[in-house]
């Protein structure tokens, strides 16, 4: 029972997750924080679901080293950004300049 509890509290913290990502629209930060919420949520329940059926944790580790990678590529887009435009707004900036 408590194993079901926890696997709806991770469901529901990641769509927690997805409203916020789907709500900001301001910042590139605050959206780079929700999506690593949200592939937190995921690893966790991944972690959870290959616990539960007795699987050995080795696709955590891919799943894991693919999500640094994501949060890697985002923070050198967000550096380049502020960078190039001096802050991380995305009004700022039109998609089409160069």
């Amino acid at each position: 029972m408590s194993n079901f509890l926890l696997y709806y509290f991770m469901i529901v913290m990641f769509m927690f997750g997805c409203i916020v990502f789907i709500s900001t629209r301001k910042h590139l930060l605050c959206t780079l924080l929700s999506l690593e919420f949200m592939v937190l949520m995921l690893f966790m329940l991944l972690f959870f679901m290959l616990n539960f059926m007795n699987y050995e944790g080795y696709f955590s580790m891919f799943f894991l080293t693919f999500c640094v990678c994501e949060g890697v590529l985002g923070l050198s887009i967000l550096v380049s950004m502020i960078r190039t435009h001096g802050n991380d707004y995305f009004q700022s900036f039109s998609i089409l300049q160069c």
